[in-house]
């Protein structure tokens, strides 16, 4: 059973910084992608940024300048920067991933931004 273990998340104030970081017991290349996913309370889950297995990455228009994600394959791990964090980015941040025989969750990390 493939798993993912997201981890960096905390409570920051409104211009800061936070790196999460999303490892896996499988290696990256076996997944067709990998994407950081956020849900806030009494919001629908959206997608932040996803990377595919040719090598290109997108992010969502809301978090485009802001957030970065990239794929560590040595380290069997995707990490998203997070800079000039708001309130509004306050959420539970998910990693997921998708390969020949299924897909795939973390538990997920909790950000908290104050203003």
């Amino acid at each position: 059973q493939v798993q993912l273990v997201e981890s960096g998340g905390g409570s920051v104030q409104a211009g800061g910084s936070l790196l999460l970081s999303c490892t896996t017991s499988e290696r990256t290349s076996k997944f067709y992608s990998m994407a950081w996913w956020r849900q806030a309370p009494g919001k629908e889950r959206e997608v932040v940024a996803m990377s595919f297995g040719s090598g290109k990455t997108t992010h969502a228009q809301s978090v485009k300048g802001r957030f970065t994600m990239s794929m560590i394959s040595a380290e069997n791990k995707a990490s998203l920067e997070m800079t000039s964090l708001r309130p509004e980015d306050t959420a539970i941040y998910m990693c997921n991933a998708a390969g020949p025989n299924g897909e795939y969750w973390g538990r997920g990390t909790q950000v908290t931004i104050s203003s």
